[in-house]
């Protein structure tokens, strides 16, 4: 049984070897598992993709991609999900915070019979901002999209190798890919792990960055435009109700003034959602500009260890 391991790296020269070699590790005390890597390497701005041709040099089993510019995490592991061989696909971090011992438990899981597994943290060890963006977006993401319910997602998971192969035909710019896998199976379950501290350095996460990838879900969901039209609705039928009690209001009592403050009031009201709805809206239309003009999910500028055959048939640019 051969496990893929995808990996997106940026600016982890520093730790990838500690995790491909530890995760090696473990395979080899699992019998019947075999594993290769994916390693993708997000424009950094260090020796990143220098260390990663090192350990493709040392193990024919480590491929490694280099993108032309950062394309951002998600875009980064569909790069590196089309290099993926293995029977069972796994998504890890590049930090040692989804840690190598660890793997032995997605992997029973996936033995059980379940599509796809993703891990729980026991305690996250985030920075404060990360946690708290993170919890925002959750509370909001998955009131808007649909899912099993219950369930938790993370950046630790695994899935069979038919959930790859259809996360994979997707071709729009703004990737999510946990919400790839809650439209392409209900099979999917949730396991308790053990999260660790970075081993070196920072979340590589900026506030833009986690409001870019927050923002994506807009390709998942007419929710909000449900949202606009509902909310549209209310306010029509109140501006209605109000004008008539106003109108029988000012018949029995003709000496009342009109208000010129609540007239502003209902006015910045009723713009201000107005141009929230346009906004929203606008951003639709966005993205299906992106799309229509073929915006690259990523561009990869070279590769080691991946055969041309590989290659060849895939649009470097999707």
């Amino acid at each position: 049984m051969l496990l893929s391991i995808v990996i997106p790296c940026y600016n982890s020269e520093k730790t990838i070897a500690e995790v491909v070699e530890g995760s090696m590790e473990v395979i080899r005390n699992m019998p019947g598992y075999t594993v290769e890597f994916v390693l993708v390497n997000d424009f950094s701005t260090d020796g990143t993709y220098r260390e990663i041709c090192r350990l493709a040099g040392l193990y024919p089993n480590v491929k490694g991609i280099c993108l032309a510019r950062n394309f951002g995490q998600h875009n980064a592991i569909m790069a590196g999900l089309h290099q993926a061989k293995g029977d069972y696909i796994m998504g890890m971090d590049d930090d040692m915070q989804t840690h190598p011992s660890q793997i032995p438990l997605f992997l029973r899981k996936m033995e059980e019979g379940p599509d796809v597994v993703f891990g729980v943290y026991r305690q996250r060890k985030f920075g404060f901002m990360k946690n708290f963006t993170s919890k925002i977006a959750s509370a909001i993401l998955w009131h808007l999209v649909e899912r099993p319910k219950g369930l938790e997602a993370s950046n630790y998971w695994c899935c069979r190798k038919f959930v790859r192969d259809e996360i994979i035909r997707y071709d729009g710019y703004n990737l999510y890919l946990q919400m790839l896998f809650f439209r392409t199976t209900g099979n999917i379950v949730n396991i308790e792990v053990e999260h660790f501290e970075r081993a070196e350095g920072s979340s590589n996460y900026t506030f833009k960055k986690l409001m870019r990838l927050f923002m994506a879900f807009m390709n998942y969901s007419v929710v909000p435009l449900r949202f606009a039209t509902i909310l549209g609705t209310m306010f029509s039928i109140g501006g209605f109700a109000g004008a008539i009690v106003i109108f029988i209001y000012k018949l029995v009592s003709p000496d009342v003034a009109v208000g010129w403050p609540s007239l502003m009031c209902t006015m910045l009201l009723l713009f201000g959602f107005t141009f929230l709805m346009l906004g929203i809206i606008g951003e639709y239309v966005g993205k299906l500009i992106l799309k229509q003009s073929r915006t690259p999910q990523y561009v990869i500028r070279e590769s080691v260890n991946i055969d041309t055959k590989d290659r060849e048939g895939k649009n470097d640019r999707f």
